[in-house]
């Protein structure tokens, strides 16, 4: 009996460790991906991140700003700037919060957004 409850436990142990290293690897490729400019294998990569990540919200913010960064990269600002906004809205006091900030100023100054402007479509 014991040995059976002591392998349920290792096949929990191993099972939870592979969720973990699941995301982790997503996230690593998707970084790697940026590196080399390939951002259609950036999103696909953070899409897979948050699919194998939902127990772990924390990793939202990083994951936000790093598919804002790949959208400004192919000149989606605007879209960019909305990812940026969520994160600054959302997540106010975290690392990634205040360097989508910086990327929202960068982004005013180069011209490319404007804070008065509401981002979202205009319904007519």
């Amino acid at each position: 009996m014991t040995s059976q409850l002591s392998l349920l436990l290792a096949g929990l142990l191993l099972l939870t460790g592979c969720g973990s290293t699941a995301y982790s690897k997503h996230l690593s490729k998707a970084y790697s991906a940026y590196d080399r400019g390939d951002c259609a294998e950036v999103i696909s990569q953070l899409s897979e991140t948050e699919r194998v990540s939902r127990s772990r919200p924390y990793l939202q913010p990083e994951i936000s700003l790093l598919r804002g960064q790949c959208l400004e990269r192919q000149a989606l600002y605007l879209d960019a700037a909305q990812v940026y906004r969520y994160l600054v809205d959302h997540y106010p006091h975290n690392q990634y919060a205040y360097r989508a900030g910086a990327r929202l100023e960068t982004l005013r100054q180069l011209g490319h957004y404007d804070p008065d402007k509401p981002l979202a479509p205009q319904v007519r």
